[in-house]
């Protein structure tokens, strides 16, 4: 099971937050900046989804095996240098932006960079909470990490607009790079602080730490997948994360822009039914942290079901206050319920397996953004309505199925 740390806990709880907080806002900021800079270089269409590709693939492509050097190097270190790693790009990026006139190529190129070190620091900074955070404080560190990510997600796309509009994008990216680099100073302490023994030889049973020490990757990757799919309670909720990402990520981006266009009275309306979503997962954040449920499991099954009846629920909305407030609903129950798996795998997953296992809830949350947009576009001509009650229902029949699930009732 996991460690508990050895050091005062306050400290490293307080650098843990921070860093993993600044991270979290950096990572909203870069999107919009990267995005509106992309625009600026060319035309809008496909060079914008040729960036935002170069960033995804490397991070999707190596979130697996980057959850195996988790577990082989331990979390605080990998963290460490994979934000080194980001702040290394954000700077030569700076540098090129400043310097010359940066090609759509340059720039993907560096972007996919970034997706490497984004590959490595998700899963490890999942798996550092653990070795920093005594157990009971474990829901409520994961509500302030993840309410970090909601704030950034609410208000990021209006100050890195605002601020590239004041100082330029130069000056702004800058910014960012600073903000990264005190994360990366932040995190960086926790290495130390963490128990100094490596994940595979803190844990109860040596004997098979040690033999999972010894495996090659291949077969390191393959046993912490039999793990996964072996244990019902971990393949419930991974499978349930994985059919949320798909039923909803594209439906409410392409749909809820469609929406906006043909009920909400324009295209200016989904900015806002956005924000809602934000506001919504700020909330469910911070609701599961100061909150926690004593009856994980049926919490569970009612955060996907809320999540399945806010998109059906799109299906009938006319007014831009009902749409937000419907995705405010989506937003509570999907942050709510994050907050939850996220505690309840860190506490039960075993220290020497949780790098690969955090990777495959990494994965299951954006592998699967091309397939959701994927059921967007076939569902579309359908009418929006027939797309969101689609989507809704799969969802709803998701909270039918985990409800049936010993595993997931039996969650205390």
């Amino acid at each position: 099971m996991t460690t508990e740390p050895t050091h005062g806990p306050d400290r490293g709880l307080r650098r843990l937050v921070v860093g993993e907080g600044l991270a979290a806002t950096v990572d909203a900021l870069f999107l919009v900046w990267l995005t509106l800079f992309v625009l600026e270089l060319s035309e809008p269409g496909l060079a914008t989804g040729f960036v935002l590709v170069a960033v995804a693939l490397p991070r999707a492509a190596l979130l697996l095996p980057a959850g195996v050097l988790v577990d082989r190097l331990g979390a605080a270190r990998v963290t460490a240098v994979a934000c080194w790693l980001r702040v290394a790009v954000l700077l030569a990026l700076v540098a090129v932006v400043t310097l010359t006139s940066p090609s759509l190529t340059t720039v993907a190129l560096l972007a996919a960079l970034l997706g490497v070190a984004d590959a490595a620091y998700f899963p490890a900074a999942l798996a550092l909470v653990p070795a920093v955070v005594p157990t009971g404080k474990l829901s409520r560190v994961n509500a302030l990490v993840q309410g970090a990510e909601s704030g950034g997600d609410l208000i990021g796309p209006a100050v890195a607009a605002g601020v590239i509009a004041a100082v330029g994008f130069d000056a702004t990216l800058g910014g960012i790079a600073a903000l990264a680099a005190l994360a990366a100073v932040a995190l960086s302490t926790l290495v130390r602080t963490v128990r100094g023994a490596p994940p595979d030889t803190a844990d109860a049973d040596a004997d098979a730490e040690a033999e999972a020490e010894q495996l090659s990757s291949p077969r390191a990757l393959g046993a912490g997948l039999a793990y996964a799919w072996n244990e019902p309670l971990i393949r419930a909720m991974l499978a349930a994360v994985a059919l949320i990402n798909i039923a909803v990520v594209g439906p409410v981006l392409v749909g809820g822009a469609v929406l906006a266009e043909q009920r909400l009275g324009g295209a200016g309306s989904f900015g806002i039914v956005l924000s809602g979503f934000g506001a919504g997962s700020l909330a469910g954040s911070l609701l599961a942290g100061w909150w926690p449920p004593t009856r994980r499991g049926w919490t569970v099954v009612g955060g996907v079901a809320a999540i399945g009846a806010g998109m059906a629920g799109l299906a009938a909305t006319t007014q831009v206050a009902a749409a937000t407030a419907v995705v405010g609903l989506i937003g509570l129950g999907s942050a709510f319920l994050g907050v939850v798996i996220v505690a309840t795998l860190q506490e039960r997953v075993p220290t020497r397996l949780l790098g690969r296992v955090t990777s495959l809830v990494v994965l299951a949350t954006v592998a699967f953004d091309p397939l959701s947009y994927v059921v967007a576009g076939v569902l579309l001509p359908y009418g929006t309505t027939a797309l969101f009650l689609v989507c809704g229902g799969a969802v709803l029949a998701c909270a039918g199925v985990v409800a049936v699930s010993p595993a997931i009732r039996a969650l205390r």
